[in-house]
């Protein structure tokens, strides 16, 4: 089954309202995000997964990338249990990915 987003329904799983600014924001993250399209159905997947660790997958203020973060506040079981997701998940689908320094942070910079 071939799965395509579009901007707007990625907006609405991530939990974003509708409107001009965060249109324009998710469509340069998308062009901003090497082959966006082969693996961006699996966000929504990843997304659930990520809310069992207190995770989620949300647009960058500072960076045309969706991150995929965790709370801050979370226990150090929340924290191993969200760095293992977000490895098998990137292994899995062979996505690249940049670690913010001393945050439990990732940018998604696309597909290998």
């Amino acid at each position: 089954m071939h799965i395509d987003l579009t901007p707007e329904a990625i907006l609405a799983q991530l939990g974003y309202p509708k409107n001009d600014h965060t249109l324009e924001q998710i469509n340069k993250i998308i062009s901003n995000t090497k082959n966006f399209e082969h693996f961006s159905k699996h966000l929504l997947s990843l997304q659930d997964a990520l809310a069992v660790e207190k995770g989620y997958i949300a647009m960058s203020n500072s960076e045309n990338y969706l991150k995929i973060k965790c709370d801050e506040d979370s226990n150090a079981d929340n924290l191993s249990a969200f760095a293992e997701l977000v490895d098998h998940w990137s292994k899995k689908y062979k996505i690249s990915l940049k670690k913010v320094e001393n945050k439990p942070t990732y940018y998604i910079l696309g597909q290998l």
